[in-house]
């Protein structure tokens, strides 16, 4: 392995064979990658059963990132910042409100004390625009910053959002992306691909924190660790606080801003509740009508359902009607482009599972659950699926119709938090 442009390993862990340990740099620092049956790029313990027919041990836990076995060795070199000045690296014209500005500044003053921060904010508040003011005084600072989210839908959201927002170079990374990864000062990533830093951030910024498969997960707790400097500060945004957030900010351990009012001034749309049975065998009358209604008013939707297989039996019931959708899930190839699709209005609706409950905007759309009383559908992906309506000035409100065989405490408890947060958000006009 010969190293030809040496910001490569500047704050990253790159895998390097053993034959090649002759010709790296003299500075470079060598790790092995397997060290005590232990994986040093994501800690997973090496289990009997992870092993080649060579007989050479390698570690699953962290093998999306690029196999390494115990023949290999994680090379790194520390991160000096080198970056060219920008004075002015962000050309967003939009506004902050007076209540956006207030957590952006509250942001700010974090940044200054170099203290972690968690914003709370309803969902469609305007989370990413109100980092703006921070990253743009962190890039000016010369520091390092990393914008990242659990899901990739997410990571494609806010790529679109900063690339229109600022302009200096930044890399995108996520299972399938097309970005070849170099050296800059911004990177926006799902929080997997923290695995393969070292001590590269000044600042690492975590959208969604709350959301599978960052929560409670030790491996991308400590990726996210791993990448960050000694120095460094998190920040941390969510529309849905849990028990771990709340313990941070009750111990003093954070810093913390609300904001329970959305970007536009209106409420979060609630939950109409629709008791129907027997929907997997087929799909009840009242659903049909609804989505005919929905096409006949030129409404696009987002229609959610439990599983996989629902997806498939969904589209499988509405084929054949004038109705013009199209199925997606996490593992589908295609998700992507059904999304861009959706987002273009080409087509009338897409049917999907919770993977597209967060982070996602399309204009102007209803929505509808199917199956809200099963188990998925818990009182945070409720919330967040409901802040998928009234995303944009041209139609800041929208329908959330839940179509279940019974009100579950779920559903009470995601319409009673809709319902305070929409409450205090009035308070802020006060």
């Amino acid at each position: 392995m010969i190293v030809h442009d040496k910001s490569l390993l500047y704050g990253r862990y790159v895998v390097c064979a053993k034959e090649n340990i002759d010709v790296l740099p003299n500075d470079v620092k060598i790790l092995p990658a397997i060290r005590n049956g232990q994986c040093t790029r994501c800690q997973s313990k090496i289990l009997k059963a992870w092993q080649l027919p060579n007989n050479v041990s390698y570690c699953w836990g962290c093998s999306k990132m690029g196999r390494i076995t115990s023949n290999d060795y994680l090379i790194t070199l520390a991160d000096p910042n080198d970056f060219k000045h920008s004075e002015r690296p962000c050309i967003w014209e939009g506004k902050l409100t007076a209540f956006q500005e207030a957590v952006s500044n509250q942001q700010l003053i974090a940044l200054r004390k170099n203290i972690s921060h968690l914003t709370y904010a309803v969902t469609g508040a305007g989370k990413t625009e109100m980092l703006f003011p921070m990253i743009t005084k962190a890039i000016q600072d010369n520091m390092r910053i990393a914008v990242v989210a659990p899901r990739i839908d997410v990571v494609i959201e806010l790529k679109k959002r900063i690339q229109n927002a600022f302009i200096i170079p930044f890399v995108t990374l996520y299972g399938g992306s097309k970005d070849e990864y170099y050296y800059t000062q911004l990177v926006i990533a799902t929080t997997h691909q923290l695995m393969t830093f070292k001590e590269a951030f000044d600042v690492i910024v975590i959208d969604e924190v709350d959301a599978f498969p960052y929560v409670e997960n030790t491996m991308l707790s400590y990726a996210t660790e791993q990448a960050l400097k000694k120095t460094g500060i998190k920040f941390y945004l969510t529309a849905t606080l849990n028990q771990q957030l709340k313990k941070f900010v009750k111990q003093g351990m954070i810093g913390f801003s609300t904001l329970p009012r959305r970007f536009h001034g209106y409420e979060l749309p609630n939950l109409t509740i629709k008791i129907v049975q027997n929907w997997r065998r087929k799909l009840p009358l009242k659903v049909i009508k609804h989505i005919m209604y929905l096409k006949q008013m030129k409404i696009n939707f987002l229609l959610f359902v439990p599983e996989v297989d629902d997806v498939k039996r969904v589209v499988a019931q509405l084929t054949g009607t004038d109705i013009n959708i199209l199925g997606t899930y996490a593992t589908d190839e295609k998700r992507l482009e059904k999304v861009q699709a959706m987002r273009a209005k080409q087509i009338d609706g897409l049917i999907t599972t919770t993977i597209l409950e967060r982070g996602v905007t399309f204009k102007g759309i209803d929505v509808l659950i199917l199956g809200g009383d099963e188990n998925i559908f818990t009182a945070t992906a409720l919330i967040q699926i409901a802040g998928r309506c009234g995303r944009s000035l041209e139609r800041p409100t929208g329908n959330v119709t839940v179509y279940a065989r019974e009100k579950t405490k779920q559903l009470m408890t995601a319409i009673a938090e809709i319902n305070y947060l929409n409450i205090l958000g009035k308070k802020y006009d006060m």
